[in-house]
């Protein structure tokens, strides 16, 4: 049984957002700590370009500021609290950079670096984060994924040799099509959509299947049992300790 043989990757959701403020350097430390194979983050760019870490298309939310992140330049950005809003234990979190995590990454982990492009549209992000990605020498070692499948087309197109995966939710009538149009290794999809056939399907065209937000350890072991390769969770530490 795939349940048993533990090679279901366990990805740390936004590190462990469960345990600390997501997309934080406090988050991708404990997503580590706590198991994870690999730590997903989401990119977004600043006013004045700069690859920043951080999932919602304003800081409202997850930091101490108001407004737009492409409205805010790097220096802004990185005055910002992103942590007590999580526990006053978290003060003084900052957003990071994406070339930050990837210096801590390297020789660490595995990164999965989500692009958000949307509702917000960042004009040669794709770019950025390749160009970052090469920079940083973690080429081998990332894999860039989105909702948005022309920017994973795009990314393939620039680094064929640099893993990708799509986004999506929902039942797609041609899985596997989808994948071959975007330029994707890997199908992504909400959990509640994971069925038998969708990972029959894919396994046989030779694509992965990882899939998303999982906390509960009776969804965990129903997606182990189907043959899913791996486990966007909040909690890596429930899902390491089923494997």
């Amino acid at each position: 049984l795939a349940a048993c043989t533990g090679k279901v990757q366990v990805v740390g959701h936004r590190g462990a957002m469960g345990h600390a403020p997501e997309n934080t350097m406090a988050s991708f430390t404990q997503g580590l700590a706590l198991g994870a194979d690999a730590i997903e983050l989401d990119v977004q760019l600043s006013r004045d370009g700069a690859l920043v870490v951080i999932h919602d298309a304003t800081v409202d939310r997850t930091t101490s500021g108001t407004g737009l992140v492409k409205d805010l330049s790097l220096q802004e950005l990185r005055q910002l609290d992103a942590g007590s809003w999580f526990g006053p234990q978290f003060a003084g979190e900052r957003i990071p950079t994406l070339g930050e995590v990837l210096d801590w990454a390297r020789g660490r982990t595995r990164l999965i670096v989500e692009i958000k492009n949307g509702p917000v549209y960042y004009p040669g992000i794709a770019e950025r984060v390749v160009a970052c990605l090469r920079e940083h020498n973690m080429l081998s070692d990332a894999m860039v994924i989105s909702f948005d499948h022309p920017v994973v087309r795009e990314v393939k197109d620039l680094e064929p040799a640099l893993r990708t995966g799509v986004l999506y939710v929902g039942r797609v009538a041609d899985p596997v099509a989808l994948a071959a149009r975007s330029g994707a290794d890997v199908l992504m999809p909400l959990a509640a959509y994971v069925t038998q056939d969708l990972i029959n399907l894919a396994h046989a065209a030779g694509l992965r299947v990882s899939t998303w937000t999982v906390d509960q350890p009776e969804e965990m072991r129903r997606l182990m049992t189907l043959g899913v390769d791996g486990i966007g969770t909040n909690y890596p530490d429930r899902l390491r300790a089923l494997l």
